[in-house]
């Protein structure tokens, strides 16, 4: 039997906006990846997203991003890595707030867009990540895209480190994301993503954009669900790999 974790970005929400559809989405994934305050969230919207993954039984991970609110996080920042560090240790410390007060153990950290995407070919910066994490906390598990700088880091700082694969993102042939500026980038059909993740889970491949076999490690799926095709998307990516024996759990179980 395969098991793999369905994790998903959730408590982006903040003072008057509303963002995703966490309510929807938590009942298909084991695992949350919650906005930390800078690039989205805010403290009522943390306590209220650990409270319904402690309600569901979905295990809770910190989503920290770069300090860029307007940005969502996405665009890249030239930070030092003592900066970086700072930022880890910050917004861990404030959603452990919540899930201290919830009885829930924080299971996972995962870094959110650009500062993800930048870590996963600066080990510098994926370091300084590594290093917050452990200095935090040295049973926390670090979520990093699979083959990337930033699960060497996470070895390196003594962290156990799990890979993360994408449903809907097309891949280059050195196992990294195509950027989203490239056409190509988002998968749009449902089937072939949920055949693709399929793949990835029970044979460790994905076919890159320029047509390259890639191997790939599958703990973690991201999925995500912004809207109503989204969720619709999550349920049946779920429904196909449990009809392909795999059982869905988070990632403490994995790794």
């Amino acid at each position: 039997m395969y098991k793999v974790d369905l994790n998903s970005d959730l408590g982006e929400s903040f003072g008057a906006y509303t963002i995703g559809m966490d309510e929807a989405v938590i009942a298909h994934v084991s695992s949350a990846n919650v906005a930390c305050g800078c690039h989205a969230g805010d403290p009522l919207v943390m306590d209220r997203t650990v409270a319904a993954c402690q309600a569901a039984g979905v295990a809770v991970g910190a989503h920290p991003g770069f300090p860029d609110l307007a940005g969502f996080g996405r665009r890249n920042m030239n930070c030092s890595p003592k900066e970086v560090k700072a930022y880890i240790q910050y917004q861990m410390g404030a959603l452990l707030a919540f899930t201290a007060a919830h009885g829930v153990k924080l299971q996972h950290v995962k870094p959110h867009g650009a500062l993800y995407n930048m870590a996963a070919k600066d080990l510098d910066l994926a370091l300084a990540i590594a290093q917050g994490v452990a200095s935090v906390d040295r049973d926390v598990i670090l979520l990093g895209l699979a083959g990337s700088q930033m699960l060497e880091a996470g070895r390196q700082t003594g962290l156990r480190v799990a890979s993360e694969v994408f449903a809907d993102r097309a891949y280059q042939a050195d196992g990294s994301l195509v950027p989203r500026s490239r056409p190509g980038a988002v998968i749009h059909d449902p089937e072939e993503a949920i055949s693709r993740t399929v793949r990835m889970v029970t044979q460790g491949r994905v076919t890159a954009i320029t047509g390259e076999e890639v191997s790939i490690d599958a703990h973690s799926i991201c999925v995500h669900g912004d809207n109503p095709s989204a969720v619709e998307f999550v349920r049946r990516i779920r429904a196909r790999l449990e009809e392909e024996g795999a059982a869905i759990v988070p990632i403490a179980q994995i790794v």
